[in-house]
């Protein structure tokens, strides 16, 4: 069963490095770049066949909503982590424009490190390793495809009507001191979903994989094999 990993605004596949070992079979990276929520739900469901897993951190899971609600057969399992299942709110539509227009301005530094970076973790000043990590992440994404995903941030309704029709198991992952997308939002998550497992991580900021990697490891380890034997259990 392949495991397909879609990270965040501003994040590629080094989202998933310090977690990415507790998965023993086939490992899809997608990182969409379309400026739809549809969008990029097509361009995961294109990138592998059959069924599979799906984690998802932040949009990468606001992404996989949206598989779910247009293929809820082909996702055995889904993990949410550090995420949104709402429709946007008018303060992030407001933000988002304005973070767009400065980088159409050319000022996509200062938005990584102004309006971005201060929300990615459990402090406003986490180490100078997780700042690295982060601006060099950011940077490998470009102002184009950041820009991509503020427009498909956008487009994305509620997903909570998609989660009550999926049958699927679903980890909603949740850090204590995420700012961004508080505890509220993942119990949102876990009422609407059947199946739905709330987890929380003691401290944990928004990137959960590098904020927390060890219990982040420890409850996708758990997600995976509840996965995998969903996925046994359909095969036999």
């Amino acid at each position: 069963m392949p495991v397909v990993l879609v990270p965040g605004m501003l994040c590629d596949a080094a989202l998933w490095d310090d977690v990415r070992s507790v998965f023993t079979g086939p490992i899809v990276e997608v990182v969409p770049d379309v400026p739809t929520i549809t969008g990029m739900a097509k361009q995961v469901l294109a990138a592998v066949d059959g069924p599979f897993a799906l984690v998802g951190l932040s949009l990468g899971a606001i992404v996989g909503f949206e598989v779910c609600r247009r293929a809820p057969k082909r996702v055995i399992a889904l993990a949410a982590c550090s995420t949104n299942a709402g429709a946007p709110r008018p303060e992030q539509l407001t933000g988002w424009t304005a973070a767009d227009r400065m980088v159409a301005q050319g000022l996509f530094e200062q938005v990584i490190d102004q309006t971005v970076l201060p929300g990615m973790f459990h402090t406003h000043e986490p180490s100078a390793l997780l700042e690295h990590r982060f601006r060099a992440m950011a940077r490998r994404v470009g102002p184009e495809r950041f820009r991509a995903q503020l427009a498909a941030q956008a487009t994305r309704n509620s997903a909570l009507d998609a989660l009550a029709h999926y049958g699927g198991p679903v980890l909603a992952l949740s850090g204590t001191a995420d700012v961004l997308c508080p505890l509220a939002f993942h119990q949102a998550i876990t009422t609407a979903a059947p199946r739905g497992q709330l987890i929380t991580i003691p401290g944990g900021g928004h990137l959960l994989p590098w904020d927390q990697p060890r219990a982040t490891r420890a409850a996708l380890a758990d997600w995976y094999v509840t996965a995998t034997e969903v996925h046994q259990g359909t095969q036999a």
